[in-house]
């Protein structure tokens, strides 16, 4: 459709600013507190909430302060929350086979949770690096990350959470034909409800530094993830990996990271119309915190703006860490 614009005077854009009031009536887009789910990082231990030194305002809780915190959230009015493991590196393994016991770090956080606060819908992350001595998403053979035998381990992962009450899985791993497997798996085991939100285009970002501070998997990645996670040149690959995942039985997708990755988003949206959403990642949320502590930036209007960029390029919604503030911010 092609806008129809009268010539000056006639058309004076300024008339619809003047005020709050008009700019409220003509606003395009809208933010608001159902469009947030909190990303929130769990560790061993009991009362303990631990500062991440690279994510200012951001902690790792032991599970009894998670159940708390998504009291809070839930109190708020945020929808969703979503769970990353910090494992002990003396707990990581070759094998993995932490991330799908019943009994690890996640599953427990996912029933204390819903025990809390049902309400709340629990996200979780399907991937092995936090449990991966390599650091990695999949299994390492002689330098290579595989992808089948990682598929038949994040299938058991996806399981394990989804039996522990999960409400959406979020495959971060980016292995092939894992989404047909996962949804698969779900549908035979008689938990057809769980949704699956696929990291369907994760690039190969430097914006990812502080989040692996925060899991502890800094020191144990060996290498880099350049032959499992996207080019950043890419665009058109980003489609068709959106399509493969929707195909193959994915209820929402996400691109990740977020501002940088704009252009996917509204790509992705105008393409599929499926329900988008985007990570903003830890590397651009430090930078706005960083930005805001030195005085360069109004940090409260440059968290609102960034956000409000996410809807106005299709995003359904956001992972991000700014959920708390945002929510406090938009209630008043």
């Amino acid at each position: 459709m092609k806008p129809v614009v009268a010539p000056f005077p006639a058309a004076r854009f300024r008339r619809a600013r003047k005020s709050a009031a008009m700019r409220a009536l003509v606003r395009e887009n809208a933010l608001s507190v159902s469009d947030l789910i909190w990303p929130i990082f769990v560790r061993d231990g009991d009362n303990i909430e631990e500062p991440v030194a690279s994510m200012p305002g951001v902690s790792r809780r032991s599970v009894d302060r998670i159940a708390q915190a998504a009291r809070e959230a839930a109190d708020l009015g945020i929808p969703a929350i979503c769970l990353f493991p910090y494992i002990d590196a003396s707990l990581k393994t070759a094998d993995c086979a932490g991330a799908w016991d019943p009994d690890n770090l996640v599953n427990r956080a996912i029933r204390a949770i819903k025990d809390t606060v049902p309400e709340i819908a629990v996200m979780t992350d399907v991937a092995l690096d936090p449990y991966n001595i390599n650091g990695h998403d999949g299994f390492v053979v002689d330098g290579e990350i595989i992808n089948d035998a990682t598929v038949d381990a994040l299938v058991k992962m996806t399981l394990a959470q989804a039996e522990a009450g999960a409400d959406i899985i979020g495959p971060s791993d980016m292995m092939d034909g894992r989404i047909k497997a996962m949804r698969t798996a779900l549908e035979s085991e008689g938990h057809q409800n769980v949704l699956i939100l696929s990291y369907a285009a994760k690039y190969a970002s430097a914006f990812y530094g502080p989040f692996r501070d925060a899991v502890g998997a800094t020191a144990a990645l060996s290498g880099d993830k350049n032959t499992y996670q996207m080019d950043p040149a890419n665009s058109n690959e980003a489609l068709r990996l959106i399509e493969r995942d929707l195909n193959e039985g994915a209820d929402m997708v996400m691109i990740k990271p977020g501002m940088p990755y704009l252009d996917i988003c509204r790509q992705v949206k105008d393409s599929f119309g499926a329900p988008t959403f985007a990570y903003q990642v830890s590397g651009e949320y430090a930078m706005i915190k960083a930005a805001a502590q030195n005085g360069w930036i109004d940090g409260e209007r440059v968290m609102l703006e960034s956000l409000m960029a996410f809807r106005r390029a299709g995003c359904d919604g956001v992972l991000t860490y700014f959920a708390m503030d945002v929510a406090r911010a938009i209630n008043g």
